[in-house]
């Protein structure tokens, strides 16, 4: 892991440490608002980052935190409020564990209900050791009551703010330690062992391993086939490249009939129909259209089903022009598009040897295979 950029920024599995921890309270029926609280010169960055992995929702803000970690929790608190009055129970989460399952968020979320505060938490297992200055052991710690404290941490909005009020210059290492100085209990709930959180490269490293071990990724194919014909006063565009033709293609947007292909194929692995039915050519704001906008939408909604493509190999069939001089940069522009390397995107060209409609330089058409791969963003059980 390197170190030139927050830790919750790093990618795991394929997607950002953030955007895992925050999907999985997204995808909690407790949870009615997000705030998110990150160093102020990452908010346009973790706003841009979510926009692209689809996590925006109405009810979901990114703030600027503080120096220590009670001013960051003060600053969410206060965004929070902003929302709405019907908030009970806030839950404070470390952005940085993103194996939390959706189990513990309910318990710590029920417990503080019935409870006022609660902590996800679980019992010390190795034999504790004090030390002097020296390194030299001179106790062992009785560990039968000792916990090792986890997030979530749930408390009621109003005990929250109270300790904030009486207790917020207090220096503490989490929101139960301020809530203790308060005087105001807090129950400890199980959390898991999965639960950890991300500090150093081999935290990483294992969380990789807790994901691949059981989360196996699910496999999906899709198949995309599109035509167009040629026709007068068009730029020919494909694969989002400009290329230069007698004839562009005839169609209610640019007619990139690469790209259409690509879209529907991507469609059809994850099983939601195909571009006419998400881009009519019915309705006027997809008119002249260019076509790598639409494909922006559609790698959004696979982004937003965990799908990334895992390869993609594209047969543009015409006569003419001659693509071969045009595909690098239509790999460039589709791997850009898509998030991925242009190495696990294929663009092919061929004719039919004068045969058909793409032969007789009626059209052109276009057929597009990809396999997508999800590493499901709960954690394991």
């Amino acid at each position: 892991m390197k170190i030139d950029y927050p830790k919750q920024y790093h990618l795991l599995a394929g997607i950002p440490i953030l955007v895992r921890t925050v999907r999985a309270f997204l995808n909690n029926s407790h949870i009615k608002r997000i705030v998110v609280v990150v160093p102020a010169d990452w908010i346009t960055e973790t706003s841009t980052l979510f926009d692209r992995y689809t996590v925006n929702v109405p009810h979901l803000a990114i703030v600027a935190g503080g120096s220590r970690r009670q001013d960051s929790v003060q600053a969410g608190l206060k965004a929070l409020l902003t929302f709405a009055d019907d908030t009970d129970i806030v839950l404070v989460h470390d952005g940085a564990r993103p194996l939390i399952r959706g189990d513990v968020i309910d318990r710590c979320y029920l417990a503080a209900l019935e409870n006022g505060a609660a902590i996800a938490a679980v019992p010390v297992k190795d034999t504790l050791k004090r030390g002097d200055e020296t390194g030299r052991i001179t106790a062992t710690i009785d560990r039968t009551s000792l916990w090792q404290a986890q997030t979530p941490q749930a408390v009621r909005k109003e005990l929250l703010a109270q300790a904030f009020l009486h207790n917020g210059d207090a220096e503490v290492t989490d929101e139960a330690s301020l809530l203790e100085k308060a005087g105001i209990p807090v129950i400890l709930v199980e959390g898991a062992e999965t639960n950890i959180k991300i500090t150093r490269p081999e935290d990483l490293l294992l969380a990789e391993k807790i994901l691949q071990q059981h989360l196996q990724p699910d496999l999906r194919i899709g198949h995309g086939y599109d035509a167009h014909r040629f026709a007068e006063d068009r730029a020919l565009v494909l694969g989002g490249i400009t290329v230069p033709h007698s004839h562009g293609l005839a169609g209610h947007s640019d007619a990139d009939v690469l790209t259409h292909a690509l879209c529907d194929a991507l469609l059809g692995a994850l099983g939601v129909g195909d571009i006419g039915l998400h881009f009519p050519d019915s309705e006027a704001q997809f008119a002249g259209i260019y076509s790598i906008r639409l494909l922006e939408q559609v790698i959004g909604l696979a982004d937003a089903q965990g799908f990334r493509i895992a390869n993609a190999d594209i047969t543009v069939v015409c006569q003419a022009p001659r693509l071969a001089p045009y595909l690098d940069q239509m790999r460039d522009l589709l791997g850009r598009t898509c998030h991925i390397d242009r190495k696990f995107l294929n663009i092919k060209a061929t004719t039919t040897e004068k045969m058909g409609f793409t032969g007789r330089n009626e059209g052109i058409s276009c057929h597009a295979v990809v396999l997508l791969q999800s590493y499901p963003d709960a954690t394991p059980p």
